[in-house]
């Protein structure tokens, strides 16, 4: 880069051929806030909210390790009318729920830790994600209910067994500018061309890690990351997760995985091709130094378990992020062997 050159964090990373596999950060349990104007760069914790409510809400999401970031519609700035919080959980294979919210004042976000410390209550807890309660006439209005893909809740925030359909997914786009330029310059366009395929479905987002991977997708609550994405590749993407068909190309990882284990279920998907979101399951992970074990389970394409082996290295110091002032290097890890267990 010469003198003068304004430096991205994302041309930098694909230049350098950073691996995607193993970058998805450890979680299950997210906050949404929307949030319509401009985000500060520490995103929620940056917003101008009584103290006695903004604390209340960090407490209850450090005590289960969620993850708050703020959300708006692509292209909708307006700061009034109604706005909704959400709190997603992923506890498993078909286990996942989904509990929406509304509010206009600061005290309405009580309901956030409200939900956070007693998953099974909650006021709002029966709005879907397009803001309509169950049976509205939205395009995604899909109701309370859980069929075996997912758990939603019922009025008042009540569990509700197999039987009914299931709450949409959420598909976030990182596009936090005051973050990171490149989750900006490269997550607006993919907020775009996801938005106009899904409306109902897609959501712009603050910071979600990662940012030389932009274009960032989070789909919750199955708990998947996707990066290096752009206008053409997010909607081909997007649409095969929807359609139960995980692809290898643009995927960072699952949430409940740990990074070895990421990388194994990616080297599995690269080989055999597209699977399920449940379709490869880790039975055991044995760490030897900077080498993994990890023995996988899968059901795509026959059933049967295979052992990858896994190492892990630290890269040079590099500018990891576009603002970031310091050099960083990054643990990867790669696939050294796969063979049937």
């Amino acid at each position: 880069m010469t003198a003068g050159e304004r430096f991205f964090c994302a041309d930098a990373a694909r230049t350098r051929g950073d691996l995607l596999a193993g970058t998805a950060p450890y979680g299950s349990v997210w906050v949404l806030v929307e949030h319509r104007g401009g985000w500060p760069p520490s995103g929620f914790d940056g917003l101008d909210l009584d103290p006695a409510v903004k604390e209340p809400v960090f407490s209850a999401a450090r005590a289960v390790r969620a993850r708050i970031l703020l959300i708006r519609r692509h292209g909708r700035r307006s700061a009034g009318g109604r706005r909704r919080w959400a709190v997603l959980r992923h506890a498993g294979p078909g286990v996942r729920s989904q509990q929406w919210g509304t509010w206009s004042r600061d005290e309405d976000l009580t309901g956030i830790a409200a939900a956070l410390e007693d998953p099974g209550t909650g006021p709002g807890a029966a709005l879907d994600a397009t803001g309509a309660a169950p049976g509205g006439t939205g395009a995604e209005a899909g109701g309370a209910g859980a069929d075996a893909r997912g758990t939603g809740v019922a009025p008042g925030g009540t569990r509700v067994g197999p039987g009914a359909s299931a709450l949409p997914p959420v598909v976030l786009v990182c596009a936090h500018g005051q973050h990171d330029t490149c989750c900006a310059v490269r997550g607006r366009p993919v907020g775009r061309a996801l938005s106009e395929r899904w409306p109902d479905l897609v959501w712009e987002c603050s910071h979600v890690g990662g940012d030389r991977f932009a274009a960032n997708v989070v789909v919750l609550p199955d708990g998947v990351y996707y990066g290096n994405l752009d206008a053409a590749s997010c909607v081909e993407t997007v649409a095969g997760h929807l359609a139960g068909r995980i692809r290898p190309e643009h995927l960072r990882g699952y949430t409940d995985l740990f990074p070895p284990q990421q990388v194994a279920v990616a080297a599995l998907l690269r080989r055999f091709g597209a699977a399920g979101r449940y379709d490869h399951t880790i039975v055991a992970t044995v760490r030897e130094h900077d080498r993994w074990r990890v023995r996988v389970a899968t059901r795509a394409p026959r059933p049967a378990v295979f052992e990858v082996e896994v190492r892990s290295h630290r890269t040079p110091p590099r500018q990891l992020t576009c603002r970031g002032l310091s050099m960083s290097s990054a643990v990867v890890y790669e696939v050294t062997s796969v063979r049937a267990a």
